[in-house]
């Protein structure tokens, strides 16, 4: 019989997209994957309850950061660890939040079951709006399966989307665990799954705000070719040689990371 966390069913907010990991197997495979030492700050995104918290904290690390919107968790988590002097929890929105005051060329790690309802905005503020390469040298998050398919799928494929070009343009990311819905607390509608993304550097040189505009273009309306969405960049299509007759979907990150770089 799987292990289950003891979690008060009252607190998920529907809300906040709140959804618990009652499953402590789920929990102590999740941890084992996640690695850290004396020199890296954690940021634990939505804690909630504190079942992931329990054992990053047994984890080596310099400063470990909960970040969680909803105040009375808050006010639990600081409770349960006021005596930890390298905890440090905080009543905030993870979008709003500043990472780099604190973060300021230390070592980092982002970790966070995130609330479904902001999970890509969140993956969005932390890929977009920071230098490069960022403050944190590893994010390992939860998604819903389908958002986790856009992030990873390739052109050609029929979830390749524009979060697919902005992650990996700016990310190497890789599946660590599927999250079957059973283990959450509400069970949500859909399973879940845990990536892994490493900041890389290779599209360092592309402005990533012009990367987004022509992004937005492409894929506004998917269905058209691009000689049609992307008409006002012709003459960079012509200049690397994309077939103008191809449609948003078939572009590689490479592709719009080149026209990117040119515009």
């Amino acid at each position: 019989m799987k292990q289950q966390l003891n979690i008060n069913k009252s607190y998920p907010k529907k809300s906040l997209g709140q959804n618990f990991i009652q499953n402590k197997d789920f929990i102590l495979e999740l941890s084992a994957l996640i690695k850290s030492d004396v020199d890296t700050n954690v940021f634990e995104i939505g804690p909630g309850m504190g079942a992931l918290t329990d054992q990053l904290a047994k984890k080596k690390f310099k400063n470990l950061y909960l970040i969680e919107k909803d105040f009375l968790l808050f006010q639990k988590l600081e409770d349960k660890f006021k005596s930890n002097k390298n905890i440090f929890v905080y009543n905030d929105d993870a979008l709003d939040y500043n990472y780099e005051v604190i973060n300021k060329n230390q070592k980092s790690l982002i970790i966070g079951n995130l609330p479904f309802n902001i999970s890509s905005q969140l993956l969005i503020n932390w890929i977009v709006n920071h230098n490069w390469p960022p403050f944190y040298s590893k994010m390992v998050l939860m998604f819903q399966k389908e958002v986790a398919n856009r992030i990873i799928a390739r052109h050609n494929q029929k979830s390749y989307s524009r979060i697919s070009v902005i992650s990996q343009a700016r990310c190497e990311i890789k599946v660590l665990l599927n999250a079957p819905s059973n283990i959450f607390i509400p069970k949500p509608k859909v399973d879940g799954t845990v990536l892994e993304f490493r900041p890389i550097t290779k599209y360092l040189d592309v402005d990533i705000f012009n990367l987004q505009k022509l992004l937005r273009k492409s894929f506004e309306h998917r269905r058209k070719k691009i000689k049609t969405s992307l008409k006002e960049y012709d003459y960079l299509l012509k200049k690397f040689d994309i077939d103008d007759g191809l449609r948003a979907e078939n572009l590689s990150v490479d592709d719009y990371c080149r026209l990117a770089s040119a515009i």
